[in-house]
């Protein structure tokens, strides 16, 4: 069988961009939700306006941010305004339709982890910490999630929640999980389901890269490669560089 054409990074990249197709406002997390948003906002979402937690509404960043407070961030915005505008008129005001977020841990219900690895005095890892993610997770009418997928970050328990979850009969959280073995929803129990795995991918291997036994859709499918057009922006537009795609 021949290599793919494309990278596991890029399918998940493409699939977690198809996910905002016919959204209106993103808040934008940092790392992969960043390139995953911008490629959305070439494609499928055109009329997309992306909120970056440093202050910009409405951003048309004319190449991929390095972070929340790169000021490419800033050209070509609808509004540029402080941190406690942002938060207080925009996000918990009910008006972002999408949070995207990273993670470094998850589990069935969706409930994250983005601050420490171990114990929460004495940790194994230190991570970025929350930012604004709780914010974003809290008020967000749905919450979108990219991450690589292993045993190691999909867990049974997570060592600290900086971002709720679902919870069965109450709040509703994540509802999209996209990785680089599948895409999953979430049932109404508030469990992840898997429903679709990416070319090249078992069962076995979805299997091996968590700790639980994942409920899978009785209409599993294969998700779709990336387009040509997608791959093309990705490599020489989005991230010319590799930092993500690679």
């Amino acid at each position: 069988m021949s290599e793919p054409a494309y990278t596991r990074s890029e399918l998940m990249i493409a699939a977690a961009a198809r996910e905002l197709a016919h959204q209106r406002v993103c808040f934008v997390g940092i790392g992969l939700p960043n390139i995953a948003v911008n490629l959305a906002l070439h494609t499928v979402a055109p009329d997309l306006e992306l909120i970056y937690e440093a202050g910009a509404y409405g951003a048309q960043p004319a190449r991929l941010p390095l972070s929340i407070g790169d000021p490419t961030i800033v050209t070509g915005a609808l509004a540029v305004m402080s941190q406690n505008d942002l938060f207080g008129l925009y996000l918990q005001g009910g008006r972002v339709d999408v949070g995207f977020l990273g993670a470094a841990q998850i589990d069935r219900f969706g409930n994250i982890n983005t601050t420490v690895i171990g114990d929460y005095a004495s940790p194994r890892v230190r991570l970025p910490g929350s930012g604004g993610a709780n914010e974003i997770a809290m008020h967000s009418r749905q919450v979108f999630v990219v991450m690589r997928q292993s045993k190691r970050s999909f867990v049974n328990e997570i060592d600290f929640c900086t971002s709720p979850g679902n919870s069965p009969g109450g709040r509703r959280g994540p509802s999209v999980v996209v990785t680089d073995l599948g895409v999953y929803h979430f049932d109404d129990d508030g469990q992840m389901r898997l429903d679709t795995m990416h070319p090249g991918t078992t069962l076995d291997d979805v299997h091996a890269a968590m700790e639980w036994d994942v409920h899978v859709s009785p209409g599993l499918t294969v998700t779709p490669p990336p387009s040509d057009e997608e791959l093309r922006l990705m490599r020489e537009v989005l991230d010319p560089e590799g930092r993500y795609i690679r």
